[in-house]
């Protein structure tokens, strides 16, 4: 029994460790650029080079995995927002200057996916998300910005939404939230991740073959601003730093970073072991132990 109970004990630190060293050995927070007013949006492409957006300068900026250099990629952008790419490799952005969703080729060329909804405007599409059919969730929360001029006829609910991949349907698939922002789904699309970072909360969800959702269900007690997951299903909340919690809700890791805050997170580098952050006017890198998903 004693033996028994000493494995048992072997085994659970070796998986408590295995955990916590999701950082690779040796590996330091390294600051790419500080030129910038506030940074977001990151998203990878197939090459592992990470798009992110400067919004009050109203552009997005590439960064090269290969030189781990940065270039201004597409300026004005429509203040974009949240980035992400689509199957096709065309960059979605949440185009915060009309409250619009916006489709980008590689050309520049941009396709406005939505404007409004129910004939009314949205607060600000903020984040988004990629299924694995191609169906976009979004959400949409509400930032009074500089840019937009007075309007009464704004959608007053925070919710979360999803363009159909077929028919490019709009339709509502979660709501009841304070401040909706963060999103971010499993490989196989069958979980979804909403951060309600107004009231501090995460939330999971089951993913329906429609695109709908259900069970909601708490994950953590932490709201995030941008996130992601890792191959091992650790989820990555941002806000104070990066704040790191294994699938279960429990957190394993918390990544200091020297802002006051960081906005958003995501997986680079040709391998997507690269954790990209964006925090204020930076964005650094981190050489991590785990990879990300596609």
């Amino acid at each position: 029994m004693k033996n028994a109970y000493l494995l048992f004990s072997m085994m659970a630190m070796a998986l408590s460790c295995t955990a916590q060293n999701i950082v690779a050995e040796g590996a330091e927070l390294t600051l790419v650029a500080e030129e910038y007013k506030f940074t977001e949006g990151p998203a990878t492409d197939k090459n592992g080079d990470v798009y992110f957006t400067d919004q009050p300068n109203d552009r997005i900026v590439k960064w090269s995995a290969a030189t781990n250099t940065v270039s201004d990629w597409m300026q004005p952008s429509g203040r974009s927002n949240g980035l992400y790419f689509d199957h096709d490799g065309n960059l979605l952005s949440c185009a915060d200057e009309k409250n619009e969703l916006w489709r980008i080729d590689m050309e520049k060329n941009t396709t406005v996916l939505i404007s409004d909804f129910e004939e009314k405007l949205l607060g600000g599409p903020n984040d988004l998300w990629v299924d694995p059919d191609g169906g976009i969730y979004f959400t949409d929360p509400l930032y009074e910005r500089p840019w937009w001029e007075p309007t009464e006829n704004r959608i007053t609910e925070r919710r979360v939404y999803y363009i159909t991949p077929s028919i490019g349907e709009v339709k509502i698939v979660a709501e009841d939230f304070v401040m909706p922002n963060g999103i971010i789904g499993t490989a196989d699309g069958k979980t979804l991740y909403i951060a309600d970072i107004g009231d501090k909360k995460t939330y999971m969800y089951s993913v329906m073959e429609d695109g709908t959702l259900s069970n909601r269900t708490l994950f953590c007690e932490l709201g995030s601003d941008g996130m992601t997951l890792d191959h091992q299903g650790n989820v990555y909340l941002t806000g104070d730093g990066v704040t790191v919690f294994d699938k279960t809700g429990k957190q394993i890791k918390h990544i200091e970073v020297p802002e006051k805050w960081t906005a958003n997170v995501t997986f680079g580098g040709p391998n997507q072991n690269i954790l990209f952050i964006t925090a204020m006017d930076s964005v650094y890198t981190l050489e991590m132990a785990v990879n990300g998903i596609r």
